[in-house]
């Protein structure tokens, strides 16, 4: 069984295409007792999902499915926070309002550029797409303003297609330098399946990675399948979980009002 599925979208995010109530169906027949809803929280202007998403509806939602489903799922209150770097006080304005467990803070665009746009890639050879991503990201984890940091190099699932391929060797320097920020900040790293379902076939961060991080003091995780679709609830998670075991990670930390849980890998079947 794996513990916790914390990356999940429902039709309260622009892009995705599921109910609450399906998702958390799916989560119960896939056997999870933890997951999270964490919607696309976007104040870009340029963002197909800015003002999208209704955050007071989405919670009575949240809370209805919590009595839907009381003694099957323990159902968490999270959130992908585009840029949280560039929009500190909507993080705090939003953060105040309503009770959360996570928030999880994702870098989509750099500057201007959606960095998933095939503009971002024709304007950059594969080393200055990367350095500029990464460079950003940088920034992004220098606030600290958020609990997890997600899917931390998900621009290769698209670089991989570009370029033909994606070498994290090249870009250690950088990464390090975000590994640095998380561990010092108490960020902690997500583990995104999404990879596993295109063509780039990878985790996002790979094991790699994820060395880099435990070499620099890093323990925890997070785990997140990053569904759009209840198909896709939980998906590939095994494989995540079996990836960070075998490269020295110590627990997998779940998240109640902001507070960090960890639990030791030793304690998880």
């Amino acid at each position: 069984m794996i513990p916790h599925d914390y990356h999940i979208h429902t039709t309260f995010s622009c892009d995705a295409k599921a109910s609450m109530v399906e998702m958390c169906q799916a989560a119960v027949a896939g056997g999870f007792n933890d997951i999270g809803f964490s919607e696309h929280y976007d104040l870009n202007p340029a963002d197909e999902c800015y003002n999208w998403f209704k955050v007071e509806d989405w919670y009575t939602e949240l809370e209805r499915c919590r009595r839907l489903f009381e003694g099957q799922l323990t159902i968490r209150a999270g959130l992908e926070f585009s840029e949280p770097h560039n929009y500190p006080q909507g993080v705090q304005s939003l953060l105040a309002k309503l009770p959360f467990d996570y928030l999880i803070g994702s870098l989509h665009y750099v500057g201007t550029e959606l960095i998933f746009f095939d503009e971002y890639f024709r304007r950059r050879t594969a080393d200055q797409a990367f350095q500029d991503y990464f460079d950003e990201l940088e920034k992004m984890t220098a606030t600290g303003v958020f609990d997890i940091l997600g899917h931390l190099d998900i621009l290769a699932l698209m670089a991989k297609q570009r370029y033909g391929s994606y070498d994290p060797f090249r870009y250690e320097e950088a990464i390090r330098s975000v590994l640095r920020n998380c561990i010092e900040r108490e960020i902690l790293l997500e583990i995104n399946t999404q990879g596993l379902r295109k063509p780039a076939q990878m985790l996002v961060p790979g094991a790699e990675i994820q060395r880099w991080y435990v070499e620099m003091g890093g323990e925890s995780i997070c785990l997140g399948s990053d569904a759009h679709i209840a198909d896709h609830l939980g998906m590939h998670l095994e494989v995540a979980l079996n990836t960070a075991r075998e490269v020295g990670l110590k627990t997998l930390t779940f998240f109640e009002k902001r507070q960090k849980h960890p639990i030791s890998f030793v304690d998880i079947a």
